[in-house]
Parts: C-alpha cells; sequence; structure tokens
C-alpha cells in the first residue's frame, strides 16, 4: 500500500494577558503536545500523517480545541515539500525525529 505523507503545520498567536488567557494559551499548548505535534519554532507545531484523510482528522479535532480568542492558522503540504525547507539561519534541531521514521502505522 502507498501511502502519500502529508505534514500538518500549526501557526498560533494566543493572547497572554489575562490569567484565563494564559490558561487557554496553556491547555491549547498541551492539546497540541499530547496529539502528537512538535514544536519546531516557537508558536509553530507539525505533525506527520500518512495521508490526506488523516490530514484532515487532524483539523477536526483540532478545530474542537481552538481557544475563542487570538489567531491560529493550519497549513497542510506533503512530506516532500517538508522535507526542501531551508535554514536561512541557525541550525536544524535533532532532538526529535520529524520525519517519516517517526510514523508509525497500525
Amino acid at each position: 500500500m502507498s501511502y502519500r505523507y502529508m505534514r500538518v503545520i500549526v501557526f498560533f498567536d494566543l493572547p497572554t494577558q489575562t490569567p484565563q488567557d494564559l490558561k487557554n494559551y496553556r491547555s491549547f499548548r498541551r492539546y497540541l503536545i499530547k496529539s502528537g505535534f512538535v514544536m519546531i519554532q516557537e508558536s509553530v507545531y507539525t505533525k506527520i500523517t500518512k495521508n490526506m484523510a488523516s490530514a484532515g482528522a487532524i483539523d477536526k479535532k483540532l478545530r474542537d480545541h481552538v481557544p475563542t480568542k487570538g489567531l491560529i492558522q493550519l497549513l497542510t503540504i506533503t512530506e516532500k515539500q517538508f522535507s526542501r525547507m531551508e535554514y536561512l539561519i541557525g541550525d536544524e534541531k535533532s532532538i526529535y525525529i520529524t520525519d517519516d521514521r517517526r510514523l508509525i502505522i497500525l
């Protein structure tokens, strides 16, 4: 069976002025981590999926957990497009395996 690996990228900018804002921020970030997203930059998280259908399911679940204020953007691209990302300054962090070697198909 052939899969077209996709990459779901979440960009977010949430307010942190009030205690409720901070709670919403922490809750959303915690949800991303528990859902298997990996931080690639501050407020930018990514997750690899096996195809567009599973990326759509992630999108639906994510919409159930968005806070009421702030800006959250979702981008779905192929793994090949993601692998062409260039680092203009700084180095790639190798703390996490971020390619399809991390994907487990049951």
